[in-house]
């Protein structure tokens, strides 16, 4: 009933037949996600005219023979292509549990995507869902001026500011994605990041290279110095823009060259027919933070963002994180998922 893909080719196909997806979901993006040691696989699961899709990274746990699964950084977890009910949750539920079995896998850990609505009714009663904070979006559908009046004040000022003195241009050459590439680290350095964030060249020219998504730099000038002040890498697929990475010149913050570049990705991707674009959260899952504050200047309309956490073997599960832990009464104290892998 569940079968293994992970052959791009055929992981193309079976987005493709679902329609409305989003580049989190593709093989290029998977492989370009994943550390050493995991291994991208998406699951497929059939029942009648029904097919399921689970894309995952599913990696070795040290000093045993078992393994277990997570998902890649952004919003990922099921797609479907039918939210119709009439079909049998349960089958798919048992027939997923006997293949995890089956294959070793422990745990399952899945950041779920807030767009796709089916996620939670197809894992209802399956390990466990809990709320990460929020993301903002922006409703392409609406009409433009409607989309403008949403904008909090304070950003409607520095909007019509930032036109005046700064023009944004899509980065076509190899000298944006560099400039880009400085800002980036520039700015995760000045926020104190973690290594993970900081992705090296290679990671940026195959993010921009893949034909799985459309992928799109833009940089924002300064008029009077013609110097790139900020950059923004935006990806698209099917019916879903989502602004993935950004960085900008602290010289010229002021200006505000992010909220300007998001503001005219939003004009560029309504002429273009997109639905939606999706800002993300904050820091940690944080609806308090700057960066949410930030974002939610764009919009009042909000996405739950959850996890979905799935002890597949609950015995073999405490087994491992007992042995894990240097304190094995704090097991259940905390929420680090699994266990077992917490430093």
């Amino acid at each position: 009933m569940i079968e293994t893909i992970e052959h791009k080719e055929k992981w193309v196909e079976q987005l493709a037949k679902i329609g409305n997806t989003d580049f989190y979901f593709t093989y290029d993006y998977h492989h370009l996600s994943k550390s050493e040691g995991e291994q991208p696989i998406l699951l497929k699961y059939t029942q009648d005219s029904l097919t399921i899709l689970l894309p995952l990274l599913i990696r070795n746990i040290p000093d045993t023979p078992y393994i277990d699964a997570t998902s890649v950084y952004g919003y990922a977890g099921l797609l479907t292509n039918s939210n119709s009910s009439n079909f049998n949750v349960l089958k798919f539920q048992n027939s997923l549990k006997a293949y995890l079995l089956e294959k070793n896998i422990v745990s399952v850990f899945s950041r779920l995507h807030p767009f796709m609505d089916a996620q939670e009714d197809l894992l209802e009663g399956l390990g466990e869902i809990t709320e990460q904070g929020m993301v903002v979006y922006l409703d392409l559908t609406l009409p433009i001026d409607i989309q403008r009046a949403n904008f909090n004040r304070r950003l409607k000022t520095y909007l019509n500011k930032a036109r005046k003195v700064c023009t944004v241009i899509e980065g076509n050459h190899q000298e944006d994605l560099n400039k880009f590439i400085e800002l980036y680290h520039e700015n995760m350095r000045r926020v104190d990041a973690t290594d993970s964030y900081f992705f090296n060249e290679e990671y940026f020219e195959r993010i921009m290279a893949s034909k799985d998504y459309t992928p799109q730099l833009m940089i924002c000038k300064d008029n009077e110095t013609q110097k790139t002040i900020g950059g923004a890498i935006f990806i698209k697929k099917d019916n879903i823009v989502q602004y993935h990475l950004s960085g900008l010149d602290a010289d010229f913050f002021d200006l505000n060259p992010i909220k300007l570049i998001i503001d005219e990705m939003r004009l560029k991707s309504v002429e273009e027919g997109y639905s939606y674009l999706n800002l993300g959260g904050g820091r940690g899952g944080s609806n308090e933070d700057s960066l949410f504050r930030f974002k939610s200047g764009f919009s009042k309309d909000y996405k739950d963002f959850k996890l979905w956490k799935y002890i597949v073997n609950q015995e073999l599960y405490n087994i491992l994180s007992s042995n894990h832990a240097t304190d094995a009464s704090n097991i259940d104290e905390t929420n680090f998922f699994p266990a077992y892998r917490k430093n």
